[in-house]
């Protein structure tokens, strides 16, 4: 199983779907279901009940997780979507853009 290169405050673009074009930031990473939540991408409706006294309920739009695989990480320098590829430096793993060979 390959592993996730995008991390959590990662600026992506989303690849494939409605929100296809769309930046956001990266909020939260679920590796083992291999999804992300992106910032104002993929805006789910959820009907929520009040659970405590003087709570409200109604409906509330939220972030729903999207697969790693349709979004991809932005390089900060040449400002591109980018695959992510790894150089170590001294003793240390770093991250670089395949395009500009910037670190990120």
């Amino acid at each position: 199983m390959n592993k996730i290169n995008i991390k959590k405050d990662d600026l992506v673009v989303v690849l494939s779907g409605k929100d296809k074009g769309k930046q956001g930031k990266v909020l939260s990473v679920m590796p083992k279901d291999r999804k992300v939540i992106v910032e104002g991408v993929n805006i789910a409706t959820r009907h929520v009940k009040p659970r405590k006294q003087g709570e409200e309920g109604g409906i509330v739009k939220k972030e729903a997780p999207l697969y790693a695989c349709k979004v991809q990480r932005v390089c900060p320098k040449c400002n591109k979507p980018t695959r992510i590829g790894h150089k170590i430096e001294g003793d240390k793993k770093v991250r670089i853009c395949k395009k500009c060979g910037a670190e990120i």
